[in-house]
């Protein structure tokens, strides 16, 4: 039994006397009572127990559903919070709000990364000599004595190297060097390195601290658009070019094996769609990487050797016989010759006192036509003659080949094209590409004139843009006409080494001597090929530029644009012709030559 107390209940005595001895006096077993108690105590300590660990265990679980339930609450409540820019110390110029580069196709061209950077405390460091000699352990490129001047300085911050990779960060914070910190910011990076490094330029990093850094555009598109990839107003909005990263490599591999096969110190190409005027592909040789873009050099004299000079756009060339078209196309546009006029091409032949002669005699007359395949310098100077000077620099001034590229790149305005006053010699070697200097770009806009119908272009990098055709420049016509001409010098004159089976290609060569010290130097020329394709149906222009190449062909020397240029041009045309959605014709079959994709 259990007695009741005022304070709870007592326990039951195991041996209570009463039951002992009447369990006596009655014949049973008195030790029966105990173990009865005792049984009975076990019951109600495990009773007891129960009950707590219930309660226990509903605590744990109220208070386990509370937790959940503000953690949701809270999740819920960050979820619907609005978007609010971030706010911090105005000294201080985040990395992260350059927008990234895109190629038309959204490959990216240019983009931020994050990225460890070095610094020391030199008035915290306890073995400045240790620290230097594991750091030149690390980094093979660092100065050993210029360390130990860096640590002996008495401020609490010096740099060490502005970025470093993971590998390197760690290998660091192994040596156990004090003094030594890290900082996590972002740098720019170019993925592709060296493909499409002059339209990119490249950029510099002003270091705000170990944790900060502000980028800015050194040259190429980075510095033209500077202020516009680094507005946060843009919300990171890339800038998308009219480069084809696909096209682009293409141009450079096939321009470098060029260089290499021909010995040309240099070499440029511009891709350009007709119509629009859309550089697609843009390269100059030497390149470099502009993850670690070189320091341009000075010298104008030494421009030629400066990797950082673009050839496409800077370099200010005479481009020799690929002017010629222009003097046929607007002597057509005049209605002074038709292409099966003949053309007096007797040479040499005496403008003011000056001889005019031809690399070949093409006997005592061509057709218009034939002027062109031939590249014969006597008939296309009588055919200046019939233009005169005036309409003459009027219709180049009209192509744009007179005035300063307006391509989205500085470099672009530094290039003025150049020519002298115009008389009569003037004009006669103008004609033919000699006298005048102009790049590679404004030779590809004006051929664009020509495939496009007549209009002319206006060069542009920057992608989705309005395109209205410029100014009719030539007859559309005259512009079928003078592709036609074209075409037959790719089929059958000087630039047969261009041609790729199954495509129509049109196009010129041009070989000019540079200038040397009292003139000329024949050993040295720009070698061009300008091209238009397909000519049934012109989209496009290359050109390619090659300086100072020669090959060894027949047991002689060849310098022209038809052995060093043009089979350049060729390969290229025949590697970019798929991507650009061209169907090579089939002989016999009535093919147009041009699938639209």
């Amino acid at each position: 039994m259990t007695a009741i107390h005022p304070h709870g209940p007592t326990r039951v005595p195991l041996r209570p006397l009463a039951r002992i001895l009447h369990a006596r006096a009655t014949g049973e077993n008195p030790d029966r009572i105990e173990a009865d108690n005792i049984a009975q105590r076990r019951e109600q300590m495990r009773d007891t127990l129960r009950r707590k660990s219930a309660r226990r265990l509903t605590l744990v679980a109220a208070l386990s559903v509370a937790g959940f339930l503000l953690i949701g609450q809270r999740m819920w409540a960050i979820a619907n919070e609005p978007l609010a820019e971030p706010t911090g110390p105005a000294t201080v110029v985040a990395a992260s709000g350059r927008a990234d580069i895109l190629d038309r196709n959204g490959t990216v061209l240019a983009m931020n990364m994050p990225t460890q950077s070095l610094f020391a405390d030199p008035l915290a460091m306890t073995d400045p000599e240790g620290a230097a000699d594991d750091l030149v352990r690390i980094f093979p490129d660092l100065d050993r004595d210029a360390l130990l001047r860096l640590f002996a300085s008495d401020s609490h911050f010096e740099w060490v190297r502005p970025h470093l990779s993971a590998e390197q960060r760690q290998a660091v914070h192994d040596t156990g060097q004090t003094g030594l910190g890290f900082g996590t910011r972002e740098m720019r990076f170019y993925p592709n390195g060296p493909v499409a490094a002059h339209l990119l330029g490249g950029t510099r990093v002003d270091l705000k601290s170990a944790d900060a850094a502000e980028i800015f555009g050194t040259a190429g598109v980075e510095l033209e658009f500077h202020n516009w990839l680094s507005d946060p107003a843009n919300a990171g909005r890339p800038l998308v070019t009219t480069l084809d990263l696909r096209l682009q490599a293409i141009v450079e591999e096939v321009l470098e094996g060029g260089v290499a096969l021909t010995g040309s110190i240099g070499a440029a190409a511009v891709l350009m769609h007709a119509p629009t005027g859309e550089v697609l592909a843009l390269a100059s040789l030497p390149d470099y990487d502009p993850n670690d873009r070189p320091v341009p050099v000075r010298d104008p004299k030494l421009a030629g050797t400066d990797p950082t000079f673009n050839r496409a756009v800077q370099g200010v060339y005479e481009l020799g016989s690929t002017f010629k078209i222009f003097t046929v196309a607007q002597a057509l546009d005049l209605n002074l010759v038709e292409p099966d006029t003949m053309i007096n091409t007797r040479g040499p032949m005496t403008v003011a006192g000056a001889r005019i002669s031809d690399f070949h005699d093409y006997g005592p007359a061509l057709t218009v036509s034939n002027v062109i395949v031939k590249s014969s310098n006597v008939g296309t100077a009588r055919i200046a003659g019939l233009i005169g000077p005036e309409r003459q620099k009027a219709f180049l001034e009209s192509l744009g080949l007179l005035s300063q590229s307006p391509l989205e790149m500085p470099e672009a305005r530094t290039a003025r094209p150049s020519a002298p006053s115009w008389g009569p010699v003037e004009s006669a070697t103008i004609s033919y590409g000699h006298g005048i200097s102009t790049t590679p770009l404004h030779l590809a806009a004006a051929y664009a004139a020509i495939a496009n119908g007549g209009h002319r272009v206006t060069p542009t990098l920057i992608a989705g843009q309005r395109h209205e055709p410029g100014p009719q420049v030539l007859r559309p016509e005259v512009a079928a006409a003078a592709t036609e001409m074209l075409r037959q010098v790719v089929d059958h004159g000087t630039a047969r080494n261009a041609g790729v089976p199954g495509y129509n290609i049109g196009g010129k060569t041009g070989t000019a001597e540079k200038p040397g010290v009292g003139g000329y130097d024949e050993d040295a020329n720009i070698a061009t090929f300008a091209s238009i394709f397909p000519t049934e149906a012109p989209e496009y222009v290359l050109v390619v530029s090659m300086d100072e190449g020669s090959l060894f062909v027949n047991g002689a020397t060849e310098r022209t644009a038809g052995w060093v240029a043009a089979p350049v041009a060729g390969e290229i045309l025949r590697r970019i012709a798929p991507l650009l959605g061209l169907r090579p014709s089939i002989a016999g079959a009535d093919a147009s030559g041009v699938d639209r994709p």
